[in-house]
């Protein structure tokens, strides 16, 4: 297979202070990958970065096929604005932001796209419920229909299933398999090691550096899992900000 995203010597960070350090990975396209790590190790900080939500301090990420159309970015349902007076239907059709532009018009085939998405992830009947008024397993099936309806090669999904029911979370992970068997490339953090073991054949263990990688049974061991733990517990948070690259 070829390489999707390639991570080579990577190191991301805010205010040039590193959050993750030389990172080395080749994440092949079609692949399902978790990445895990304790608190602070970084996971969130490289979804970002692969999103081009942030800029590495050094190092690079390549996406050798893909596009910006083709990545699809769910942040953690924390960093959501449920206050925001918008509906379900519309918050789906920003999936079509790539097609239709800022200011494009939703065709009658844009309006099905959407309406089968939903339909998709069980929230017919929900399309003019403002997002406020959503339940937190709700909120994840309608970022979950949008992301279908933007059809993106690359997902990168960071905690999707924190704080949602176990019949969300099953109807979302039976999703997470479709996409897997469409040849999709899938990352998603978890902090949920039994669903990691049970539902992703890849794995990417981080402690702001890289632990193991590869097959989920030989990167989640005990070993591995304690040398993170002692690794974060060691990091130093008044460490000096890293130099600028020449």
């Amino acid at each position: 297979m070829s390489a999707a995203i390639s991570l080579r010597d990577l190191t991301l960070g805010y205010d040039r202070h590193p959050a993750v350090h030389h990172l080395d990975a080749e994440i092949e396209s079609g692949t399902l990958v978790a990445i895990c790590g304790p608190n602070g190790a970084g996971k969130s900080t490289l979804l970002k970065a692969i999103a081009g939500a942030i800029v590495p301090l050094s190092g690079s990420i390549v996406l050798p096929r893909a596009k910006p159309r083709e990545i699809a970015y769910l942040p953690q349902s924390a960093e959501i604005d449920r206050t925001f007076p918008i509906d379900v239907f519309d918050v789906v059709a920003m999936g079509l932001f790539h097609t239709c532009g800022l200011f494009g018009g939703v065709s009658r085939s844009d309006r099905a796209r959407v309406a089968a998405a939903i339909h998709a992830v069980g929230l017919d009947g929900f399309e003019r419920r403002p997002i406020s008024t959503l339940s937190g397993g709700q909120l994840q099936r309608m970022l979950f229909s949008r992301l279908l309806v933007q059809d993106a090669s690359i997902l990168l999904l960071d905690e999707p299933f924190t704080a949602i029911d176990s019949k969300t979370t099953a109807d979302l992970l039976d999703l997470v398999a479709r996409w897997h068997a469409e040849h999709r490339t899938v990352l998603v953090v978890s902090h949920d090691l039994d669903l990691v073991r049970a539902h992703f054949p890849q794995t990417i263990l981080l402690a702001r550096e890289p632990i193991a990688r590869g097959k989920t049974e030989a990167v989640l061991t005990a070993e591995n899992l304690a040398a993170a733990r002692k690794m974060i517990e060691a990091f130093d948070r008044h460490a000096h900000a890293c130099a600028r690259p020449a």
